[in-house]
């Protein structure tokens, strides 16, 4: 019987990242909860044992249930009843399934009924169950909302949220409005304080909401009256079953047709205020969106995985010209392509969830204790590498997956343009990874700062000088050892032009190069370690970043600010 875990070795392979053992030992906190709760682990061996144990489980949910329910699902959609959103009946299935298996609010400590899974492991059931069904995905990978209360709701508010979290009730973060969308700072949906109730009042529209319907929300609302910016933004908690809130109306979407995306409607809907107000946006949202920002690359992963497993599988059946198409040149290119995307792309993605669950854990033992100034200089170096990693993470998988679904299609040849087959699906539904919780042009604006200042060029030279790799390899590591040189000329040169916009147009290509040079120096690690998973791909995959560093360093070079006058269509237009 099919297994998304046991049939991608992949996956398990990440279980012995090389940060496991320290994230498992902040995680866990010295193992004291083996006392109290007894499926909590006794020491690190138990505790992997217990991941894959309940990897297997997922594994198991995804390939049996989930991606069979995906067509129906994908077909019927939600639809709106008086003001209701009503799930496809399939998804229904697939909520039930995992309630029963217990994969929800496993992030949560085990106090409040959660399993106390690291951001990394949780990650691996995201990318599973994208897999089977990334519009499920969606719904269920919202739960990590609830990350966000904990980190900054009172204890009240934990007892109150979370135990329901953790029993399957769904959540969603309500930001978006007609108009603010990439720009949140113009917020406007009202929140003010009720006196006589002791509570906050919201009132306004929300849009694209995804799981705009769900039980808990986590609403960005402008609680200051008279601010337009950020400042003026606070983050409250919905919960469905005060009222006031409806679904005006549900979006009809190229992909992703099982996760509602949703105008809402609040009129003078009670919520609690989260945290501090003014720190909405500033603070709240921040650490929201990098969350979903790590979810989405996930979400990516498990789509790209799905698609080279497509494309793979009718390769090795269809016949042209006397002979199967996998066997010709310009097939098994494109294949072993879409392998290196995956590969590579998901050794970025486990790479930098383990950077946020060293700082997330340090962050959440501070809560009980002060911690030591190694602690402390851990904490902080981890949280750079997790800010830095991120936005490459998700706007690299996002790019891959849309990549690798079209590749698929292309594979199938004419089939592959025919609803019956899976990949146009997935070619769907991928397309919006790399537009939500920032398109890939914010993701390098988010990550830019940390190119330009130095920062990915000393972590990049500091990987490769402690990366040891077999000999068989020794020959891909001296090849990117000699595109580092490129890679900082190129930023040299970049900076030097000493324009913004120039600066800006160019932003794109040093982040490509930056992420390119990181990952093939992950997969080498990863093949070193793992050669019958990742040597084939780790040789694709960095002939692959030198064609692409160097081909971007020779526009760079050439690159005049002058130049800039040939790429604008038109004058700018001014607001009136």
């Amino acid at each position: 019987m099919a297994n998304y875990y046991s049939d991608h070795p992949e996956i398990g392979f990440y279980l012995n990242h090389p940060l496991m053992a320290r994230i498992v030992e902040l995680k866990e906190k010295g193992f004291a909860d083996a006392k109290e709760y007894d499926y909590a682990p006794v020491d690190l061996g138990d505790a992997i044992e217990n991941y894959k144990q309940i990897l297997d489980i997922t594994g198991d949910v995804a390939a049996n249930i989930i991606e069979p329910n995906s067509e129906s699902v994908d077909l019927e959609g939600p639809h709106l009843e008086n003001g209701r959103m009503i799930y496809a009946s399939k998804t229904y299935e697939n909520l039930d399934a995992t309630r029963k298996a217990g994969l929800w609010g496993v992030s949560m400590p085990r106090r409040y009924g959660g399993l106390n899974l690291p951001n990394a492991v949780f990650s691996m059931l995201s990318e599973m169950i994208s897999a089977a069904d990334a519009g499920f995905q969606n719904i269920w990978s919202l739960q990590s909302c609830i990350d966000t209360l904990y980190e900054f709701g009172s204890e009240e508010q934990r007892q109150k949220y979370i135990p329901r979290v953790c029993a399957g009730e769904g959540m969603s973060m309500d930001l978006t409005e007609p108009d603010a969308g990439s720009d949140l700072q113009r917020v406007m949906l009202k929140a003010t304080f009720d006196e006589k109730e002791n509570c906050w009042r919201l009132n306004g529209v929300k849009r694209f909401i995804t799981n705009g319907d769900s039980d808990i929300h986590l609403v960005l609302a402008r609680s200051e009256e008279g601010t337009k910016d950020g400042r003026g933004l606070s983050m409250f908690i919905y919960d469905k079953r005060q009222g006031g809130v409806n679904v005006r109306h549900i979006e009809h979407k190229l992909g992703i047709h099982g996760s509602p995306t949703c105008e809402l409607t609040y009129k003078n809907a009670k919520a609690e205020l989260c945290g501090s107000t003014k720190m909405g946006l500033i603070k709240y949202v921040m650490a929201l969106m990098n969350g979903a920002r790590l979810g989405i690359a996930a979400q990516s992963v498990g789509v790209e995985q799905e698609a080279y497993n497509e494309g793979l599988a009718y390769a090795k059946e269809r016949q042209q010209f006397g002979d199967k198409i996998i066997n010709f040149p310009a097939v098994y290119d494109m294949l072993s392509r879409m392998k290196a995307k995956l590969d590579a792309g998901r050794a970025l993605l486990y790479e930098t969830a383990a950077y946020v669950d060293i700082y997330k854990c340090l962050e959440d033992i501070e809560r009980d204790r002060k911690l030591t100034p190694e602690e402390k200089q851990e904490c902080k170096t981890y949280k750079r590498l997790a800010d830095a990693f991120t936005p490459l993470a998700k706007g690299m998988n996002s790019e891959y997956a849309n990549q690798n679904a079209y590749d698929a299609i292309s594979i199938h040849g004419g089939s592959g343009f025919i609803m019956e087959y899976k990949s146009q699906r997935l070619f769907r539904d991928a397309r919006i990874f790399s537009i939500y919780e920032g398109t890939t042009q914010l993701q390098v604006v988010a990550a830019i700062r940390y190119i330009t200042n130095g920062t990915m060029l000393n972590n990049i030279k500091e990987m490769y000088e402690g990366l040891e790799v077999k000999e068989s390899l020794q020959g891909l590591k001296n090849r990117i050892g000699l595109l580092i040189p490129v890679y900082e000329e190129s930023l040299a040169k970049v900076k030097a032009l000493e324009n913004q916009d120039a600066q800006d147009f160019l932003a794109r290509r040093l982040y490509d190069m930056t992420a390119e040079l990181v990952m093939s120096l992950l997969i080498l690690r990863d093949a070193t370690k793992a050669p019958e998973l990742f040597e084939k791909s780790a040789n694709v995959y960095v002939r692959m970043t030198e064609e692409d560093v160097i081909a971007k360093m020779s526009y760079i070079k050439l690159f005049q600010v002058e130049d800039l006058a040939n790429f604008k269509a038109a004058e700018p237009e001014t607001e009136a």
